[in-house]
């Protein structure tokens, strides 16, 4: 007996990565599975192909699992609703999606163009909204449905050179716990990932120095995509049913429960404040309580268990 027993699994970005682990952990714990795959580039910048997406259903099938493939984009709203009537055709329904499709274009944000910057969003940010906003009556209806959205950290904490994906990324944020919150009363779910892993895309980011050499390094040996999938699946199963609206992040073998923002401190000013008194009164006392700006790395400095 698998935790999905019974049930169907839309998997983007299905044919690499976190989301070929996902799918292929996900039949195997059970779920018939939509595999999703554009089969582009990591940019985004071809046409893509079906391959990639078909041969992670074969080998799914070949396992004894049941699965299809299907090579459209994300980004294309109608397509996605396809999606979802080719999981109903073939499987008669679906209950999860699980959405880690993505591409990076990193720059400098004073040198980022404004196709860099659109095509990042459209992939992240309107990808998750297709792909909930199309499936989100059904789950409703059904009074059943689990989302699994994937954020980063490089939106939770900040990295230098991708303004655009962490821009994307803290925007799923939102739109996850919206969607947790609406979603409640009809145990409609909805949790997100920041994960660590070695994939094509994190192969991507220049290495400029040992520091970062070091790090690339860590990553490959020690924080995979499979691990990631573990969790990723979990959150799918009705087991998981009191969790809901929640933000992870998957480190190797090390499962992360990020806080939220909340107020950290407050003052007040019988009076009202002013712009010299907020200058020499308020933001000084606050300062202590800054958060810095630093990168994942200097929140993330050690080896991963």
């Amino acid at each position: 007996m698998g935790v999905l027993d019974g049930k169907v699994v839309l998997v983007t970005g299905g044919g690499n990565g976190i989301g070929r682990e996902t799918a292929l952990l996900a039949a195997k714990e059970g779920a018939a599975v939509v595999v999703n795959d554009l089969g582009g580039s990591v940019s985004g910048g071809d046409e893509g192909s079906a391959g990639p997406a078909e041969q992670v259903a074969k080998e799914i099938r070949a396992a004894g699992g049941k699965a299809v493939s299907n090579s459209d984009s994300v980004t294309d709203y109608d397509a996605v609703v396809g999606m979802v009537e080719q999981a109903k055709k073939e499987f008669g329904g679906l209950h999860a999606v699980v959405n880690p499709a993505g591409i990076l274009r990193d720059g400098m944000f004073h040198k980022m163009s404004w196709e860099d910057w659109k095509a990042v969003i459209d992939v992240h940010l309107h990808g998750a909204f297709n792909v909930t906003r199309a499936t989100v009556e059904l789950f409703r209806e059904q009074q059943n449905g689990s989302y699994v959205l994937f954020t980063s950290t490089s939106g939770l904490i900040g990295n230098i050179g991708q303004a655009n994906y962490a821009a994307a990324k803290l925007g799923v944020m939102g739109l996850s716990r919206i969607i947790a919150m609406e979603g409640a009363i009809k145990n409609v779910r909805s949790n997100i990932i920041a994960p660590f892993a070695w994939t094509r895309m994190i192969a991507t980011i220049p290495i400029k120095d040992e520091a970062s050499a070091q790090r690339v390094e860590r990553m490959k040996n020690a924080m995979r995509a499979d691990q990631v999938a573990q969790l990723a699946v979990a959150l799918c199963s009705d087991k998981a049913k009191d969790t809901n609206g929640q933000i992870f992040a998957v480190r190797g073998n090390e499962v992360f429960l990020f806080n939220q923002p909340r107020p950290v401190r407050a003052l007040g000013m019988r009076e009202g404040w002013t712009p010299d008194t907020l200058l020499d009164v308020a933001l000084p006392a606050m300062k202590a309580n800054y958060t810095d700006v630093g990168a994942t790395a200097s929140v993330f400095p050690y080896d991963p268990v």
